[in-house]
């Protein structure tokens, strides 16, 4: 994959996490500050960091519980270490961090 096929992959992922959020019921609040990386802020300050990191081609999620990295395989961006999709990981780690025992995705 190139830088500008991963480029156009990693903005459409976070376009769709955008859009996600703003369909959630979390008091929460998110932002793009800077190109490529998106801030969840939480009511009790606490943050998730989505970016796209481009040396690696993959993105990375900071939250709390820890640093995950996804890759793309093809068909969506996939955890480096368990294989799991981006969006069904941020969904767990957005409720968890929210208070929320079963978020949806």
């Amino acid at each position: 994959m190139n830088d500008s096929e991963f480029n156009a992959l990693a903005d459409a992922a976070l376009k769709q996490i955008e859009a996600w959020l703003e369909t959630r019921d979390a008091d929460l609040d998110f932002e793009m500050v800077a190109a490529g990386v998106l801030e969840i802020e939480f009511a009790d300050g606490g943050k998730i960091v989505v970016n796209r990191h481009g040396a690696a081609k993959e993105m990375w999620v900071a939250a709390k519980s820890g640093g995950f990295h996804f890759r793309w395989g093809g068909d969506a961006w996939r955890d480096t270490r368990d294989n799991s999709e981006l969006m069904a990981a941020l969904s767990k780690l957005v409720g968890a961090q929210a208070g929320q025992s079963n978020p949806p995705v």
